[in-house]
């Protein structure tokens, strides 16, 4: 089979190339998948930029996600499943015209849902279903703040909140953005590039407190985030996309700018830090990852979810979709089709 495969870290343009490899096997749990497309995640620049410690080693061939057909399956998989065309996640291998993962992270597809938007459905669907739904439920009434908010999972995440009865603080930059933002229907649509997001959500809050942050920013918005909280206030830590802007020294400047923070002062104001990291729950708890994909997928098909595609490349333009997602451009999916 061909597989875009990472050959370097650094520039998308340079550092991917398409290679044959052997044909992978499904074993035990497994099934085999014919890829038509998968989708881009920011994990994705991260580990182009060798900045994703995950990953593997060099030579690679990332990605999270497929959608096709399974055309082979290994043993304890339900033979129902051969010739059924899924929305899967993997652990890595994603960009390869075919692809083998757990038959628990499959959800079977209407031929009529588009690549994009089945695409959204998994790594994105279900890092916002998981956040909202289990790690964090969210009630009526309460104050959500969403950062990266025009991004796969942030519009996911903005969708869940509304229909949870809550206040929502969108958080993104450009105009583009604030519209899309708007039309979901979030009541506060802020752009990080016309001044600083916490003095916005500040003013916005008036005498009222933060319940919960969606944060895939991390570093200096983390420390700012802590002080919107009101009691019982959680924060969600999904990703760290402040790091890849900073050199020399990103890892230690993203740390600090994060700040310490110690866990006495947690109990006695009761708030909460929430960490989540979908290929460990993937790994470890594969049951969790088949209820959030099969939830994402029905809720998709109902309309209680739309997941915005930004666009669906073609094979060939891989390097430009992933320079297009690295410079903050996207709103929304981000799919390659072969």
């Amino acid at each position: 089979m061909k597989a875009w495969t990472l050959t370097a870290h650094g520039d998308p343009r340079t550092s991917f190339a398409l290679h044959e490899h052997p044909d992978p096997v499904p074993t035990s749990n497994q099934v085999l998948i014919r890829s038509e497309g998968f989708g881009l995640n920011y994990a994705d620049v991260m580990a182009a930029k060798g900045l994703y410690r995950d990953a593997p080693p060099l030579p690679s061939i990332l990605g999270y996600e497929v959608v096709g057909r399974v055309v082979q399956a290994g043993a304890d998989v339900p033979p129902h499943m051969i010739g059924k065309r899924v929305v899967a996640m993997t652990r890595f291998g994603g960009y390869g015209q075919l692809v083998t993962t757990d038959h628990r992270a499959c959800a079977e597809l209407p031929d009529d849902v588009p690549l994009g938007e089945a695409a959204a459905l998994a790594t994105q669907g279900c890092t916002a279903w998981f956040a909202a739904h289990l790690l964090c439920p969210l009630m009526p009434g309460q104050q959500v703040l969403v950062h990266s908010a025009a991004g796969g999972v942030g519009q996911l995440l903005v969708q869940i909140a509304l229909q949870a009865g809550c206040t929502v603080y969108a958080v993104a930059k450009g105009a583009l953005k604030m519209q899309q933002l708007k039309a979901l229907g979030a009541q506060h649509v802020i752009d990080r590039g016309a001044g600083n997001y916490a003095d916005a959500v500040r003013a916005a809050l008036g005498d009222r407190r933060l319940d919960v942050s969606f944060n895939a920013v991390g570093g200096s918005s983390f420390k700012q985030d802590m002080a919107l909280l009101g009691s019982h206030g959680r924060i969600v830590l999904y990703g760290g996309a402040e790091r890849g802007g900073i050199a020399p020294f990103g890892t230690l400047r993203f740390v600090w700018r994060m700040g310490l923070v110690l866990p006495i002062f947690l109990m006695m104001k009761s708030q909460s830090i929430l960490g989540l990291n979908m290929l460990r729950i993937s790994e470890n708890k594969p049951e969790l990852i088949a209820h959030c994909l099969q939830a994402v997928v029905e809720a998709q098909r109902t309309g209680r979810l739309k997941a915005h595609v930004h666009a669906t490349y073609p094979a060939d333009q891989l390097a430009e979709a992933h320079v297009a997602l690295a410079g903050g451009r996207t709103m929304g999916k981000v799919a390659v089709a072969w």
